[in-house]
């Protein structure tokens, strides 16, 4: 019979944390504390594979569920002394979610299950606290109403808000047990009205209500959203995790609470979280109070006056301080650890390894290993390719003069400046129109995730450091300040005031994340230094990789930042956009205007000495590290002025009539330029430009020997082959130019011509190809275009529906197309290694500061790849985690 549930607690249980593909993280790593003899509530955990089932057969259950569920909760029962459904010692129970990936806040929770008017009493009775349990009993009543039976949770806040105002109270904590009774009745009103039935008071009915509801949510809005944005694959489902209720909210001596192992935002070895007392879970995690530090250090750093848990319950926190030490120790790794404190006793709810920031992953990595804690190998495999972004953003410049209107709390480092938005959909709407903004709230909820991606940054006015603002903006790698309660937002007016000055939607506001400061106006920002914990993870990243990681650059500045992320080389020097200063632009076009030859050559002299400065400052910048230049590729039409005005303006600085640019744009216009008259087919019609730049690159790599005395060996790219026969032509070209040069100035340069495989043809031919080819250079882009059939300036408006119906598995533009492009290239791979074994081959599209692509490169055994500068240490990062995968998997056979 297959086995659907798996029990723990009271020191052992059924699963363990190898488990979480089946059990979910939570389900895991609560089994895994169990065995640890850690105080875990006891519970049991349905599997994730009943989430599948449930999918797979309309929303039923597998047979034998209810036997195994029923089962389950005698076990609990006997541990915990307690009956569920008993009138008089009756059992209560959380009901959560649990992927095998952390995904907080974008899945379901059901709290305090098995209350009804009846067992009400029975908790009030034993905790000797009428207005607890009746507290206790609205909250379930408000939850259960919202994630089980659908009825928006305003409703209740409505009724709450007017009972308070009525009474003149304007804190929850003020109502007595009367005063929720009354409240309860009128819940259970409004929860009939809405729903046409009244609320279930059974609680095997309740349970089962629940847990459907729980799987339910992983197909919820947010959680698509979240998914999606972390790829994480649908068909892992969820679990569902069951566990006897712990109160925070029994009174002075209980709490719930958030803690982490480490600082997640630094990476400090140092206790970090908040608490709040006499409370539940929801109330830190939902920001609606702001809650009170775990150490005293951190209540001094934060200027607050509410006692800290190591003063306020010193014995709790010497425990929680001992477990969270051994279970770092445990898991080798940063732990995000929730706890409840009922009457004294602590109990632990979950531990999972933290969300964290690129900084205070890169810290903890390389402190771990020298440590000894960890192998730096497994320090290089700990650290997210992608995350090294957050690294790469703006801090604010030390001496900007700012206007400081409010200090919030530090939750997601970083600094950014935009316009004020106050909802998600303002947030997506002004992006997609080109503005940058700060999504402004008083708290963030899981329906934010779309604005708070799209924004530059985050503001709230409440929650702590632990909040979903926080935590889903650390993930994000967005800055983040919350809890800046001295600023007053008023959504629906579209209006915030601070420091006795007022602001709207659409003015400048600086955030910065790192002090929690925020600021009126843009504030100036300055690049980050990439040193210290950065450039050890590098170092040892280099060490572990196999492929070289070159960069695109055709500017001083590319070329300059390139080195300074340690770019091994460029890989792709597209020279086309030397073309477009206004000094180029008009040799450019009088080449493009000219009626013959003759005239093209003379337009092309003036454009000469130009591009030979240009290559020899970037030969000289690389010193020695390989240079690859592609020869022009775009359409001519390109370079010509589009509107009217425009060819007036241009006509007048040229002394030529407007007529005859219109002519020749007439005559160069294409009704699909993509596969028009571009790449070598420019060389083929008009070998003179193919010449111009070959004289150029030779005459710039002399000009670079004198000023560094290394001549270096440049690789000069054929673009849009798709037969060997145009290669030779084009290639005879450039050698009758070296051969020029070279009696001209008696230096014999080293040099090697290649080509871009972007044809699907070029890829089927490359073992012709190759037979004089010393390269291949494969640009993805154009392969998955011409492969796709697809426009990739026109993908957007239809990409995204055949994402979300699972027609692909992502956008081919971002992430390679493996089945189809992919093959394609190890198609030309292999075909090109037969011909020439020792061929050069390399990828310069968009898709070599991709990991997942990285990756695939790696299994091919690519020479480098090549991508923008600002991904050059993602790319290297995860070329050492490919190489590590790849030795990993060859090892295991």
């Amino acid at each position: 019979m297959a086995k659907w549930v798996y029990m723990f607690g009271d020191g052992a249980a059924e699963g363990s944390r190898q488990m979480r593909a089946l059990l979910g993280g939570k389900g895991a790593n609560l089994a895994e504390m169990a065995n640890l003899g850690l105080p875990v509530p006891p519970g049991f955990t349905i599997t994730a594979e009943v989430c599948a089932y449930f999918y797979a057969h309309d929303k039923q259950y597998p047979d034998t569920l209810r036997a195994q569920v029923e089962a389950a909760l005698a076990h609990v029962s006997e541990l915990t002394g307690r009956r569920f459904g008993d009138a008089q010692k009756p059992l209560l129970l959380s009901v959560r979610s649990g992927s095998r990936a952390s995904m907080p806040g974008m899945m379901d929770t059901v709290l305090n299950l098995g209350l009804n008017d009846k067992t009400v009493e029975a908790l009030g009775e034993a905790a000797e606290d009428r207005r607890f349990a009746y507290d206790t009993y609205r909250r379930f009543i408000q939850m259960y109403a919202s994630v089980v039976l659908g009825i928006p949770h305003h409703h209740f806040e409505e009724i709450l808000e007017s009972f308070k105002e009525r009474k003149g109270l304007s804190l929850d904590t003020e109502l007595s047990a009367e005063d929720w009774q009354k409240m309860i009745a009128d819940f259970k009103a409004k929860t009939a009205e809405l729903r046409g039935a009244p609320f279930p008071q059974e609680p095997h009915e309740q349970l089962w209500g629940a847990i459907g509801a729980v799987f339910g949510s992983w197909m919820n809005p947010r959680a698509l959203i979240y998914r999606q944005l972390h790829n994480i694959p649908e068909d892992w489902g969820t679990a569902v995790t069951v566990q006897a209720m712990v109160f925070g909210n029994m009174g002075e001596t209980s709490a719930t609470g958030v803690a982490f192992t480490r600082n997640p935002s630094t990476g400090a070895r140092e206790l970090y979280g908040e608490f709040l007392i006499n409370a539940q879970g929801e109330d830190v995690v939902a920001g609606l109070r702001t809650p009170q530090n775990l150490t005293e250090a951190a209540r001094t750093a934060a200027g607050s006056d509410k006692p800290s848990m190591e003063v306020a319950m010193p014995e709790v926190f010497a425990d929680l301080l001992r477990i969270a030490n051994r279970l770092e120790s445990h898991y080798r790794d940063m732990q995000d650890i929730e706890f409840t404190v009922e009457r004294g006793k602590l109990w632990m709810l979950q531990t999972r390894s933290a969300k964290r920031t690129a900084k205070a992953a890169l810290h903890m990595a390389v402190e771990m290993a020298g440590d000894g804690l960890i192998s730096r190998e497994e320090a290089v495999q700990r650290i997210e390719p992608g995350s090294l972004e957050q690294l790469l953003h703006p801090t604010i410049d030390p001496n900007a003069p700012r206007r400081v209107i409010a200090t919030g709390l530090p939750a997601s480092p970083g600094a950014a400046c935009g316009e004020i938005v106050f909802s998600a959909e303002e947030a997506e709407q002004m992006v997609g129109a080109g503005h940058k903004v700060i999504l402004v709230r008083i708290e963030t909820s899981p329906e934010d995730i779309n604005g708070m991606h799209a924004a530059e940054g985050v503001l709230t006015t409440r929650g702590g450091m632990t909040s979903h603002a926080a935590v889903v903006a650390r993930g994000m790698g967005k800055p983040c300040v919350s809890g800046a309660g001295t600023i007053r937002v008023d959504p629906v007016k579209g209006a915030m005031s601070a420091a006795g000055m007022s602001f709207k939607k659409g003015d400048l506001i600086t955030i910065d994340g790192t002090n929690g400061q925020v600021m009126a106006g843009r504030v100036a920002m300055e690049q980050p230094e990439l040193s210290g914990d950065f450039a050890t993870m590098m170092e040892w990243a280099d060490a572990c990789r196999r492929m070289q990681v070159r960069a695109n650059a055709e500017t001083e500045t590319d070329a300059r930042v390139d080195r300074r992320f340690g770019a091994g080389g460029i890989g792709l020097c597209r020279t086309e956009h030397m073309f477009f200063e206004s000094e180029r632009i008009v040799a450019m076009r009088e080449m493009i205007l000219a009626s013959d030859e003759a005239g093209r050559r003379q337009a092309l002299a003036k454009l000469l000495p130009i591009q030979r400065g240009d290559f020899a400052t970037l030969f000289e910048i690389m010193n020695g590290y390989p240079v690859t230049i592609r020869l022009l590729d775009p359409p001519l039409h390109e370079f010509l002025p589009k509107r009217p005005a425009e060819i007036a303006e241009v006509a007048a600085a040229m002394g030529i009539p407007a007529e005859r640019i219109e002519h020749r744009a007439a005559e160069l216009h294409e009704f699909n330029p993509m596969l028009g008259f571009r790449g070598c087919r420019l060389a083929i019609a008009f070998p003179e430009i193919a010449q111009m730049q070959a004289r150029a690159i030779f005459e710039g790599a002399i000009e670079a020997k004198r000023r560094t005395g290394v001549l270096p060996e440049p690789e000069i790219m054929v673009p849009l082959v798709a037969t060997k026969a145009e290669f030779d032509l084009v290639k005879r070209e450039i050698d009758e130019v070296a051969e020029a040069v070279k009696a001209q100035t008696g230096e014999e340069i080293r040099y090697s011509v290649g080509t871009m495989i972007e044809l699907p043809r070029a890829c089927i031919a490359a073992d012709k190809i190759a037979q004089s080819a010393a390269f291949f250079s494969f640009g993805t882009n154009d392969l998955t275009q011409t492969t796709f059939g697809i426009s990739r300036d026109d993908a957007g408006s239809f990409i995204g529906a055949y994402e979300q119906k699972h027609l692909l598995p992502d956008d081919p533009f971002v992430s390679l197309d493996q089945e189809g492009v992919g093959e394609l290239v190890a198609i030309a791979t292999t075909r090109g290694r037969q011909a020439r074994p020792d061929i050069k081959l390399g990828i310069c599209g968009e898709h070599g500061g991709d990991p997942i692509s990285i990756g695939f490169f790696e299994k091919l055994g690519l020479t480098y790849v090549s991508c923008s500068p600002f991904r050059v240490p993602i790319a290297r990062l995860a070329a050492a985690q490919a190489a590590l995968g790849r030795v990993a998997a060859d090892g295991e056979g």
